[in-house]
């Protein structure tokens, strides 16, 4: 009787309750954008309040993460009441993780060090991301930029982090730290800094000094090629974009001063864990040498991150080893040359930026002449033959490959895999790029390439499998090796690579890519710092006898009469060939078919002299390399508009600019006059019978 009472009494009250509540409800809740509010704000409330049950669990010894029990009621009880957890304290600089301390910051610090200079104090695991170009140099402890290990005494590196790529971020990392005092190491660390730091700047540093903290020098950079890139209209956001910003202080000034800007971290290059696998992996095999030099071949669609992934493999090599080699099958987006070749060349320094700051002479290159190898891919497999024949095995080869995956760019693809050999076949996928199957082994045995049969189809017809690399010439000890079918370790990277392209900007995109490569090279043409730029219209040229040299156009077929009109103010592939063509007529020498010969460089052909008979040639090829030229090739790679457009300098018509312009003369586009394939030559022999629908 007595419980049901009570009971009563309890529901009376809710009911009362309910009741105050439903009478009050019009006038605290007048429509639904309030309730909505309301509904927030208890939600906000409720997550404070679980969260201060949390921090007092975490403080009691509950280890809630794991399920284990809430605080109890006593043991709540016991403790002071308050409106708000009390943050805990924050660790000092000088406190030593090992010792219970921590020795992480919020924030950076950064001070500037004088004109063009600031100091970075960076936290172990802590990373400091920006755009713009500097030069970094590691004064106490270690850092890494883009996969490259800089350690306190190393020489400085220029760091180009630009708006076209992700940006770069310098990392602080763990170092070995020996069994010295905390005052030890701090007389170190001020015996570095005393010869690269004032007092006042050491006594900064020493404030906030933890042995696990990297020092890092920032300094301004300013480079020929750099300043004749940017001295194009238009060009100079690559590497630093104003924006407005809200914070004015030290900080800003000082970077502004070096020249370089912070970004956000998620604007850095982020690396999925299936890369960061593979590239532990592969710089492992790379350093045992157990099966000697492994070949690496990188393949997948295009805009997947494969040339970031080969930037980063190579300075994960250079950190263990002294050199990589290097061999450029990509046409239309290459690393270290101008675009249309293909090259092979021995890196021994690493890679801190886009292609276009880091324009390299190759160890062997051949002009192909075109970004892409459509309608003539034996010729390009007959290139990368013949530039694959002078790799020696002596140091670990990256193997760069096109973007074309699809159709007969897949055939292709299997055609190189079973020409070169690798030992491991790198694979990029991502969620925006084409289906592409996955190239095991088995895969690569039983499917047939563009010029390749499958493992199958070579026995029933009885030859040996290495009969397709016949022309490859190897070293003696090296010819006994197996060259086909040796297999290889497949590993399937997933991208999670950002990009700015699109179906619809792909192509303007990547011909700005290949313009800034072609002005890389060519700022290869001017004084070295701090002397002023010099435009090309003022630079002296080589003058080269019509005699000396061989002409061919590699990618139309111009007729004879118009062959001079063709090589003017073009970009040309000066070459040598094994045929001496000195001692014929005063020329034009013309060739009757494209050879397959070593390139030593590129120019512009700034001009013919008829009267002379000489070709007006500005090349950065020292002199000594130019004697051996004795060929100019003449491709569908363009000079930048820009070059033509924007020399300073010139005044009234500009040279070489006309809208007068004549389509239809051969070689005056890759359309009119260009070379028909097999399917085009079938076509015109055996026409398809065309149907008109009649107009009204």
């Amino acid at each position: 009787m007595a419980d049901s009472l009570l009971l009563q009494t309890k529901r009376g009250l809710v009911r009362s309750t309910w009741k105050r509540a439903r009478k009050a409800r019009p006038q605290l809740i007048l429509s639904r954008r309030p309730r909505r509010r309301l509904g927030t704000l208890l939600r906000w409330c409720g997550r404070r309040r679980l969260r201060r049950r949390l921090l007092q669990a975490q403080a009691a010894g509950a280890n809630w993460r794991e399920g284990s029990c809430p605080l109890s009621r006593a043991a709540a009880a016991q403790r002071p009441k308050t409106a708000a957890p009390s943050p805990a304290p924050s660790p000092t600089p000088d406190e030593d993780p090992a010792e219970g301390g921590s020795a992480t910051l919020p924030i950076p610090p950064l001070r500037p060090a004088g004109p063009g200079r600031a100091l970075l104090l960076l936290p172990l695991e802590q990373g400091f991301t920006f755009s713009g170009m500097c030069r970094v140099t590691c004064l106490y402890g270690q850092v890494q930029v883009f996969g490259f290990t800089i350690s306190q005494g190393q020489p400085s590196q220029d760091v180009f982090s630009t708006y076209t790529h992700s940006r770069l971020t310098i990392n602080a990392v763990h170092y070995s730290m020996p069994e010295k005092s905390k005052k030890e190491m701090k007389r170190e660390a001020r015996t570095l800094l005393r010869p690269h730091l004032n007092q006042d700047d050491r006594c900064w540093l020493m404030k906030n000094f933890s042995p696990l903290c990297s020092i890092v020098m920032l300094e301004n950079l300013k480079t020929s090629t750099v300043n004749f890139i940017i001295s194009h209209p238009g060009l100079s956001y690559i590497f630093v974009q104003e924006s407005p910003t809200f914070q004015i202080n030290s900080e800003y000034f000082a970077l502004r001063s070096v020249g370089i800007r912070k970004e956000k971290k998620k604007n850095g290059l982020r690396l999925t864990e299936s890369a960061l696998s593979a590239l532990e992996e592969l710089v492992n095999v790379s350093c045992e040498e157990v099966d000697g030099c492994p070949v690496i071949l990188v393949c997948g669609s295009q805009d997947v991150g494969k040339s970031t992934f080969n930037r980063y493999l190579i300075n994960q090599l250079l950190n263990s080893i002294s050199c990589v080699d290097y061999l450029e099958c990509d046409l239309g987006q290459t690393e270290f040359t101008p675009p249309g070749c293909i090259s092979l060349l021995n890196i021994t320094e690493p890679i801190l930026g886009p292609p276009f700051t880091h324009q390299r002479t190759p160890q062997k290159m051949v002009y192909y002449g075109k970004a892409a190898c459509k309608n003539n891919y034996e010729n390009y497999i007959e290139i990368i033959k013949y530039v694959f024949s002078s790799y020696r095995r002596e140091s670990p080869l990256i193997v760069n490959t096109m973007g074309w995956v699809t159709d007969k760019g897949l055939l292709l693809l299997i055609d190189l895999i079973r020409l070169l050999s690798p030992s491991h076949v790198v694979q990029f996928s991502s969620g925006r790029s084409k289906y592409m199957p996955n190239l095991t082994p088995d895969y690569v045995d039983d499917m047939d390439g563009l010029y390749t049969k499958s493992k199958s189809k070579v026995r029933n017809r009885g030859f040996q499998l290495a009969e397709f690399a016949e022309s490859l010439e190897f070293a003696d000890e090296d010819k006994e090796s197996p060259l086909m079918f040796t297999g290889h370790k497949l590993m399937c990277v997933q991208s999670d690579f950002a990009f700015r392209k699109t179906p619809r900007n792909r192509d303007s995109h990547n011909r700005i890519l290949r313009d800034l490569a072609v002005l890389g090279y060519l700022g290869q043409l001017q004084p070295p710092v701090p002397k002023p730029l010099c435009p090309l219209h003022g630079l002296t040229p080589y003058q080269v006898p019509f005699n000396a040299v061989a002409l061919r156009i590699l990618h139309a077929d111009v007729a004879p009469t118009h062959i001079l009109y063709a090589v003017n103010a073009s970009w040309v592939g000066l070459c040598k060939i094994l045929d001496d063509v000195r001692g014929y007529a005063d020329g034009p020498i013309l060739l009757a078919q494209t050879p397959i010969c070593d390139c030593l460089g590129f120019g512009i052909c700034r001009g013919i002299d008829m009267e002379k008979r000489l070709y007006h040639i500005l090349t950065p090829v020292p002199p000594e390399e130019l004697r051996n030229v004795n060929c100019l090739l003449v491709g569908a790679v363009s000079i930048p508009q820009c070059v033509l457009k924007g020399q300073r300098g010139l005044e009234g018509t500009i040279p070489y600019v006309t809208t007068d312009y004549n389509l239809k003369l051969p070689g005056a586009s890759e359309k009119v006059g260009a070379r028909e394939t097999e399917a085009t030559y079938q076509e015109r022999l055996h026409p398809k019978p065309k149907f008109y629908r009649k107009v009204n």
